[in-house]
């Protein structure tokens, strides 16, 4: 993918996921996605020094994030299927390796990350069958600046 610069659509954004689950990293994109969104999980210390009158101190120490991806099941792609699959499944069994793609080139890795399938066709019956999930991340991960 070539570096952009300036503002972009979010279709630039693009997610690949490890469809084998053996560490082996067989990364493939994951079709017919059409919205996310993103939510920093971070754990802030707090305490009140008598030096800071009352003032409180603060400290980050803890982060997670969570990506919540809505789209489309779309039967025989690679990664969709991959996602799908995850619905059925529970503990380790539920970890894929992850990547997020940013438009200017940089890669955000997900090692283990924990796949939360929330949705896999339940929908109106003229609806085109959803695929709905939580990638959640599981430990620190990777940014590789483009």
């Amino acid at each position: 993918m070539s570096t952009t610069s300036g503002v972009y659509p979010c279709y630039e954004n693009q997610f690949r996921i490890d469809i084998a689950g053996t560490g082996t990293a067989d990364m493939k994109a994951i079709a017919d996605c059409e919205s996310f969104s993103v939510t920093f999980d971070n754990g802030i210390e707090e305490w009140r020094p008598f030096e800071q009158e009352g003032w409180v101190r603060r400290l980050l120490t803890a982060k997670g994030v969570t990506i919540s991806v809505s789209g489309k099941r779309s039967i025989g792609d690679d990664g969709n299927d991959a996602v799908a699959a995850l619905a059925w499944v529970s503990g380790r069994d539920a970890e894929r390796d992850f990547e997020w793609t940013f438009p200017d080139g940089t890669v955000v890795s997900f090692p283990a990350a924990v796949i939360n399938v929330t949705n896999i066709g339940s929908a109106d019956s003229t609806s085109v069958a959803p695929l709905e999930f939580e990638v959640q991340s599981n430990g620190k991960p990777t940014v590789t600046a483009a």
